[in-house]
């Protein structure tokens, strides 16, 4: 059996601070409340400099997500966040033109 994916908030925790605070923002508070649970499914691996997008459940590359997809903008300090949503699950979660993430070593 696989192990599972590692919590978002267990990763990158200052992320999953900053999104939730400014989904309650926008008024998205399920969602703000979901993304404390979220899983570290993938990294985007564009290879682009400026891209530290974040997959959160699996998709097929290259499909569209269907019908319940919506994109979630936010406004953060620095850079762009940008979440996938299909059906109220973040799917995704574009960062884009922000500083390094620092990322804390979990065990899987």
């Amino acid at each position: 059996m696989e192990p599972e994916h590692p919590l978002l908030r267990d990763v990158f925790p200052g992320l999953v601070d900053e999104l939730s605070a400014l989904l309650e923002s926008e008024g998205e508070d399920g969602l703000a409340v979901s993304v404390r649970d979220v899983r570290l499914v993938g990294e985007c691996g564009c290879g682009d400099d400026f891209c530290q997008s974040i997959r959160t459940a699996e998709h097929p590359r290259g499909q569209p997500y269907g019908p319940g997809h919506r994109c979630v903008p936010l406004l953060p300090s620095k850079g762009m966040l940008v979440l996938d949503v299909v059906d109220d699950r973040i799917m995704y979660i574009e960062v884009l033109d922000r500083p390094p993430m620092r990322r804390l070593n979990v065990e899987r």
